[in-house]
């Protein structure tokens, strides 16, 4: 116990500089985006007065420096800034957004794990069988669809044609109230209060974007399984199991053991990808998480917006990596603290 105390104080010691080295870096490099954010606020015909006036106003007449040291001091006081465009504070924007986003590519990851192992695992255990085919075409098909695209399809097949799908128009439905907040997502919410009414809605508006992003991004997973498993199998100490008669369920419970840290890090660039990435399948199922958010902010140069969600998907990141470390360290002893 006391080791693992010690490697997280290392990690969070490693974080601060890190942290500050990804939000200077992304300060920098957002204003050197072309466009001015005053511009853009005051209009095309705006008067040079108006524009100079919102730019003294932004704070963007000041060094590029003093701008960051002055938004670190907000930061470490909780002020992500304050949005010209949706006229709200940022903090409150990410806060309200976030929730969305976050139940949406956790069931994804949730559907591309289960799918990814099930046939990654089957395909390497019998190469020639049922399983590695369909998992070769599988892998084949999911490689070359688009995530939106796919998107589209299942609308048109589920919803226009079957007539069994919601509309894709938001997270319920239109005459549904959303459940008393607590997390933010709906599922869990209306599980935490009894809402069976507006988890049936949730779950039916939640289920053409997970099984889309679940599908799309299972293939890498199922891949990553299916090679690292094949080598694991082939190994002396497996060989050496199946000499001892160690029966088939047995061996395939080693292997897949002995497979999962490669796994974990797949898992870990694909969740911490969809937290932005998942964007265009928000916009396809008008979904309002953070994609939505931040491709509006880039569209306003909105950069107060903008520099928060990097900030919110830097510590998103940080911790998701950190816990697949730990997670790794606990399936397999050989790493050290």
């Amino acid at each position: 116990m006391l080791k693992r105390l010690q490697y997280l104080g290392k990690r969070i010691l490693v974080f601060i500089p890190l942290f500050i080295g990804v939000m200077f870096a992304a300060f920098v490099l957002i204003r050197m985006l072309p466009g001015d954010p005053a511009h853009v606020l005051a209009g095309n015909y705006a008067y040079e007065e108006t524009i100079q006036a919102l730019t003294e106003k932004m704070g963007l007449d000041k060094p590029i420096l003093e701008q960051f040291v002055i938004y670190v001091k907000n930061v470490l006081s909780g002020d992500l800034g304050h949005s010209y465009f949706t006229n709200s504070e940022i903090l409150d924007d990410l806060l309200k957004r976030f929730p969305a986003t976050f139940e949406l590519i956790t069931l994804s990851i949730m559907l591309a794990l289960a799918l990814g192992l099930v046939l990654g695992m089957f395909s390497a255990m019998r190469p020639q069988g049922v399983a590695s085919r369909i998992s070769r075409v599988y892998g084949m098909l999911a490689g070359s669809f688009a995530d939106f695209w796919l998107a589209l399809i299942f609308i048109y097949i589920f919803f226009v044609t079957l007539k069994i799908a919601p509309a894709p128009i938001g997270r319920l439905d239109v005459i549904m109230t959303p459940p008393k907040r607590i997390t933010g997502m709906y599922i869990a919410d209306s599980l935490l209060t009894g809402n069976w009414e507006c988890f049936a809605s949730a779950a039916r508006h939640l289920a053409l974007p997970v099984v889309t992003l679940g599908v799309i991004n299972g293939a890498a997973i199922m891949k990553m399984t299916n090679s690292t498993m094949t080598e694991v199998l082939d190994s002396d100490f497996i060989n050496h199991a199946r000499i001892m008669g160690l029966s088939r369920t047995k061996i395939r419970s080693y292997a897949l053991k002995n497979s999962l840290s490669a796994v974990l890090m797949v898992i870990g660039n694909i969740y911490s990808y969809l937290l932005g990435g998942a964007v265009l399948i928000e916009s396809v199922f008008a979904w309002g998480g953070l994609g939505q958010y931040v491709t509006q902010a880039l569209s306003n140069k909105d950069y107060s917006a903008i520099q928060g969600f990097i900030l919110v998907a830097t510590l998103f990141s940080m911790v998701l990596y950190l816990v697949l470390d730990l997670i790794q360290m606990a399936i397999d002893p050989r790493i050290k603290y």
